[in-house]
């Protein structure tokens, strides 16, 4: 049985932020608010549950383009190859915020990835997403929930999201309104970034 719970991001109440983790912990899967659109995620280290993230969506897993969320830097080396120090003053520049950065990826990826020639790595600045993964202790690995409906790419209101879709996942985060301006994608893996996608997350840091 999905549920709706309600967490204020100015006030983040420990017990509710817990109910969501745990439920992480055992291989659910959650829909969650970051400083974009609302993003549907999982335990990085349960392969049952990204299996599951990858149907919902319609890909094959070793095939899918799923984004790391990271509560920093700290464990990057963990997924990404040795940085120059060019790329990691850029990614210090820009995150936390509305950005995806693709960096090539290391060889102790999780066995899923274990093919993934680059990752995808999130630093939301949202304090959700944030304690959720501090408090998970790894990554969750996540995607946008996209609209089938041309006019709206993403759905804002939490409540529409969990009658869309509840039978689908154990829980939603009502976190307030989200946005519907996705990230904005920067390759980081040639010689100078690539802008595959211009979203929320300013030029400016480039």
């Amino acid at each position: 049985m999905s549920e709706l719970i309600r967490i204020y991001p100015e006030n983040i109440n420990p017990r509710q932020i817990e109910k969501a983790v745990a439920v992480l912990k055992r291989g659910g899967l959650i829909i969650y608010p970051t400083d974009t659109v609302y993003g549907l995620g999982c335990d990085i280290t349960n392969n049952r549950a990204m299996q599951k993230l990858a149907q919902i969506k319609g890909v094959k897993l070793d095939k899918a383009n799923f984004s790391f969320i990271c509560k920093d830097l700290s464990n990057l080396s963990d997924y990404v190859k040795q940085i120059d120090s060019t790329t990691f003053k850029l990614l210090k520049r820009a995150l936390p915020g509305a950005y995806t950065f693709i960096l090539p990826g290391s060889k102790t990826l999780p066995n899923a990835f274990k093919n993934k020639k680059t990752v995808g790595i999130r630093v939301p600045d949202n304090a959700i997403a944030i304690e959720l993964v501090n408090l998970l202790g790894n990554p969750i690995v996540s995607t946008s929930i996209r609209d089938e409906d041309e006019v709206l790419e993403y759905t804002t209101d939490p409540e529409l999201i969990f009658e869309k879709w509840s039978s689908k996942v154990d829980v939603v985060i009502d976190g307030g309104y989200g946005d519907n301006h996705a990230s904005t994608v920067i390759d980081l893996t040639g010689d100078e970034p690539l802008v595959l996608r211009e979203g929320k997350g300013s030029l400016d840091v480039l």
